[in-house]
């Protein structure tokens, strides 16, 4: 059975590569109807990495970067049953003020009993608040390191980046954008990583 989460349930993001955990971040729960699930990540939250692994195509970014929170205002994530990217949504400075819309490209959202598995696919599409339109984000990076993180699934991914531009290009928004002014609520702290995270069953790409 599908879980359905509840308003302030710590929702666990695992990323899923090649076989394996790679990144877990314990996020909050926002909204959930059992298609679209909204989930907010506090600055402070911990970036959680698997202790062992073969990792065939090294270990995560952030992991070499020594990053090990979230930092700054959080972020807002959307997630929609069955789609292959999240929409991302940011906030900076003493006023939060609203930054952008970040299409992540991403596997569509896989429900585990304590919360989802995706992986980040590397390219993205970012239309910040004060800009006219949109622009491609680690287009490079992408073809550097997709031959290895996703194989044979290269073109499917640049196709799902071209189809959001399309839309976007058509004036078509799938979103509210009143979420540009949700603000969390403020009993909501960064949250802990449950016991055995890494060991929940998963399904592998």
């Amino acid at each position: 059975m599908t879980p359905v989460f509840q308003p302030g349930q710590t929702v666990v993001r695992r990323e899923i590569m090649r076989g394996e955990p790679w990144i877990a971040i314990p996020q909050v729960c926002v909204q959930d109807d059992g298609d679209l699930l909204v989930t907010y990540t506090p600055g402070g939250t911990p970036m959680v990495y698997p202790e062992t692994g073969a990792f065939p195509v090294g270990e995560h970014p952030w992991k070499l970067a020594g990053s090990t929170s979230w930092r700054g205002h959080g972020r807002l994530e959307l997630h929609w049953t069955g789609v292959e990217h999240s929409l991302f949504l940011f906030w900076d400075g003493p006023q939060r003020a609203f930054q952008g819309w970040y299409f992540n490209l991403e596997d569509a959202p896989r429900r585990t009993p304590i919360g989802f598995d995706t992986l980040d696919h590397e390219l993205d599409v970012w239309w910040a608040a004060d800009a006219e339109t949109y622009e491609f984000k680690d287009v490079l990076e992408f073809e550097e390191t997709g031959p290895a993180r996703y194989p044979g699934r290269m073109e499917q991914i640049r196709a799902e980046g071209d189809r959001i531009a399309g839309l976007l290009d058509a004036g078509e928004l799938w979103w509210d954008k009143a979420w540009a002014d949700w603000t969390p609520d403020p009993s909501w702290q960064p949250r802990t990583m449950p016991a055995g995270w890494a060991t929940v069953p998963f399904e592998a790409r």
